[in-house]
């Protein structure tokens, strides 16, 4: 697994030497952009509308636009010397507090976390203290010249290193439209529905879950890149306008009912007649 940063935890005067690695990976299929006529890729060019010519590598700049069309330059220097000011390769664990204290909505991107080849017993040590405590740890940690937050904790014997968004990254639930303030429903119509949440409950098996949509393009390109006519599946019926609230939450009880098995009627014995 390709180690995509070197570093350490430390928490108190613990430090842990470690290595991160990527835990998720884009499944996306990426499609390439082509000229109709010819199918040559296109090209994207830097161009500078003012100028009218197109800009090298080594003449753009970076700048902040604090006002419309007004900029504050940036130089290349500057930047490296903040970038190396803050980087240090440590993932410092400032807290250590219940993992449900935190809301999902504040998760970015996952890492495994391995020891370096002496940082194996401590490495151990922090993983069987989470583990015992049933907590996490809340770090800082600095990832290509971006400070962020990041959440510790133990998944299959494996650290996990989750950087989590600033409460300033996450817009407010109240600036949401068309939210209703209270809940305008019947105990009727809640009990219905909590009856269909019943029936469809289950055990959490991620492998059942596929991405149809991706498996779909994919079979697509093949048949394209064999030449095979393709044919598209007739659409799955959803059922029908159903504007009634309750009418809805009954049929959709009634479509995951599970069915009931009907025995086969047994054949009766033929009946032996008695000899006179």
């Amino acid at each position: 697994m390709h180690t995509m940063w070197k570093g350490s935890i430390s928490f108190g005067l613990v430090n842990i030497p470690i290595k991160l690695h990527a835990a998720t990976e884009d499944k996306d299929i990426k499609l390439r952009t082509l000229h109709k006529k010819c199918h040559s890729p296109i090209k994207y060019e830097k161009v500078c509308p003012v100028c009218e010519e197109e800009v090298k590598s080594e003449e753009i700049v970076k700048a902040y636009e604090y006002a419309k069309g007004k900029f504050v330059v940036l130089d290349n220097e500057d930047l490296e010397n903040l970038r190396k000011e803050n980087e240090e390769k440590a993932v410092e664990i400032i807290d250590f507090v219940k993992m449900e204290q935190i809301d999902p909505i504040y998760f970015d991107r996952s890492y495994y976390m391995s020891p370096s080849e002496s940082g194996g017993k401590a490495y151990s040590l922090l993983r069987k203290a989470l583990q015992d405590s049933q907590k996490v740890g809340l770090a800082r940690i600095v990832i290509r010249s971006k400070e962020q937050m990041a959440v510790i904790r133990v998944f299959e014997n494996t650290l996990v290193m989750e950087t989590i968004h600033y409460p300033d990254e996450v817009r407010k639930a109240s600036d949401v439209p068309n939210v209703p303030a209270a809940d305008k429903i019947t105990k009727k119509e809640l009990d219905t529905a909590i009856l269909l949440i019943d029936q469809l409950t289950t055990e959490f098996e991620p492998e059942k879950y596929t991405d149809k949509y991706r498996t779909a393009l994919l079979e697509l390109i093949e048949s394209k890149k064999t030449g095979k006519e393709t044919v598209t599946p007739t659409a799955k019926e959803i059922g029908t306008n159903v504007t009634d609230l309750m009418a809805a939450l009954q049929a959709s009880i009634d479509r995951t009912k599970p069915k009931k098995v009907v025995a086969p009627r047994k054949k009766a014995a033929p009946k032996v007649k008695k000899e006179a």
